[in-house]
């Protein structure tokens, strides 16, 4: 018998998305805020959504204003489930 090779399953990709530093208040920690406008089903009018996300900040680099990547990752704390991959512009 032929011996079976041990398979390695691939890691999906990670989502990635950008938003804008609302805090830094917190130790290696930030929160962004993602934005969308999604169009109304009924009335179809934009709608603009908000949603909060927490994300590591090894260097404590972002400051608020900062537009910044994030990429998901393991569960870091309670809330926390985001990592800074890189800033992409700096505040005025």
């Amino acid at each position: 018998m032929a011996e079976a090779t041990p398979v390695t399953p691939e890691r999906n990709t990670r989502k990635s998305r950008e938003g804008i530093v609302v805090s830094n208040k917190m130790n290696k920690t930030i929160v962004i805020a993602i934005v969308e406008r999604i169009r109304h089903k009924k009335y179809e009018k934009f709608v603009t959504r908000t949603k909060k996300l927490y994300a590591h900040d090894e260097a404590n680099d972002a400051k608020v204003g900062d537009r910044v990547r994030v990429m998901e990752t393991r569960p870091m704390s309670k809330l926390k489930r985001w990592r800074v991959v890189e800033i992409l512009e700096r505040a005025k």
